[in-house]
């Protein structure tokens, strides 16, 4: 009589336990769930984020631009013979027997050119007096990997006035800024001696814009005659670089280059609107050298 109900309470009790264990189990499940969930919710938010901002950035790197250079100023240069005035020429190389001047080879015109003049005034046993004149130009185009033209004309600047200064033979050489003659000017001034003569040489290097204008100016006198004045002809030589930097700047405006036969150099001032970008630059050949041009030069 006894057992059965012994045996129902045990089954009632294993109910019950089992009744217990379930939302034991079912808690556990979904604690497990809800922290999985947060888990792949911080993940993925973690992932999104980082997708963002790796794609910004990418974005960001391939939509910039390469930087470019600015466009060189000047698109040409004018004849180089057409550079100086009549009245330039008429004083700093009088007894020139070619007044249009020796044009000096080039492979391009565009971009480099040079024009000589000499001029021997003899005055029989009192001796002679010599002059030879050079006008060289060269321009130098904007270049993506070489940087700006104005940048690389002012890199030859530099370097032509350090060669006129280590000039073979020269004694005395003194070297002078010259304001007011493009963007900036230095006067190389020395003597050279050739067997008995003293030769005075004068060199102007000017750079306006992407241009360099060079002057070379030397002379002597010969055969007994009197050196000539360094100073009269330091100014000459400015003269003709102020004329030659004016002829550029106004080859590169409508209206071309200025009258040759104007007795003063037009205002270069305010000559830098035109912009334009052509050319490479490279120092002129030199041309054929009179005999009595001074060694160094």
């Amino acid at each position: 009589m006894h057992r059965p109900a012994q045996r129902q309470r045990q089954r009632l009790t294993r109910v019950l336990v089992g009744a217990a264990a379930v939302p034991v189990i079912l808690f556990a499940s979904a604690c497990s769930s809800d922290s999985g969930s947060d888990g792949d919710k911080k993940d993925s938010g973690d992932q999104s984020s980082a997708s963002a901002s790796g794609g910004s950035e990418g974005s960001g790197g391939s939509g910039d631009k390469a930087a470019t250079v600015e466009k060189a100023a000047f698109a040409k240069l004018p004849e180089p013979c057409d550079t100086l005035s009549k009245k330039t020429l008429g004083d700093l190389v009088p007894a020139t027997k070619n007044k249009s001047g020796k044009t000096g080879t080039s492979d391009d015109v565009s971009t480099r050119g040079n024009c000589t003049w000499d001029s021997l005034d003899n005055n029989g046993v009192d001796g002679s007096q010599f002059r030879w004149l050079r006008v060289s130009l060269n321009r130098f185009e904007s270049d993506q990997s070489l940087g700006s033209g104005a940048k690389r004309a002012q890199g030859n600047f530099t370097k032509q006035v350090t060669d006129a200064q280590a000039a073979k033979d020269a004694k005395g050489v003194k070297t002078t800024p010259v304001p007011g003659v493009g963007d900036q000017a230095t006067l190389v001034s020395y003597d050279v001696k050739k067997e008995k003569d003293t030769f005075k040489q004068q060199t102007l290097v000017a750079r306006v814009e992407n241009a360099v204008v060079t002057v070379d100016y030397n002379g002597a006198g010969l055969a007994g005659d009197k050196s000539p004045d360094g100073a009269a002809l330091a100014k000459d030589t400015q003269k003709a670089a102020k004329e030659a930097v004016a002829a550029v700047t106004a080859a590169n405006k409508a209206g071309g280059a200025p009258d040759k036969s104007s007795d003063a150099p037009k205002d270069d001032k305010d000559d830098k609107d035109d912009k334009a970008s052509d050319g490479s630059g490279a120092k002129p050949e030199n041309d054929a050298k009179d005999d009595a041009k001074p060694k160094g030069e």
